[in-house]
């Protein structure tokens, strides 16, 4: 199948994927405020620039999105039917910055925890997870 879009519509409409105050970032940070935690935003002094950084604990959370980050679930596994091979190699190298940008943070002694965006479907268990990594 084709695509539908000329060159330049894709372009434009590729462009407005957002990287920051994602819904399900916005939704996260609500969530983690209204649990009585207090945090820095996308601190571009560590690696990956995470999004949400807990200074005083020493503690992360990266909120990634399941499609760009390839979440085990559905919407992760989905490829795009154009340029496979394009889409296969920047998923690819988007696992490995992921993977290097952990590595990089645990060695400067941060703890991390990755929500995927599927997560915030369960507000309940997402409430859990948050709490017990942060209470920690």
């Amino acid at each position: 199948m084709t695509d539908k879009l000329t060159k330049l519509q894709r372009r434009i409409c590729m462009s407005h994927n957002k990287g920051k105050d994602t819904f399900p970032e916005l939704f996260i940070r609500k969530l983690i405020y209204s649990l009585g935690y207090r945090y820095c935003l996308h601190r571009k002094d560590l690696p990956g620039c995470p999004d949400l950084v807990f200074p005083k604990r020493k503690k992360v959370i990266f909120i990634n999105g399941c499609f760009w980050h390839r979440h085990t679930c559905k919407k992760g596994r989905s490829i795009p039917v154009n340029r496979k091979k394009f889409w296969q190699q920047k998923f690819k190298r988007t696992i490995e910055r992921d993977k290097c940008n952990y590595k990089a943070l645990k060695k400067l002694g941060w703890k991390i925890l990755v929500v995927w965006e599927c997560q915030t479907k369960k507000p309940e268990k997402l409430i859990n997870k948050i709490s017990k990594f942060l209470k920690q």
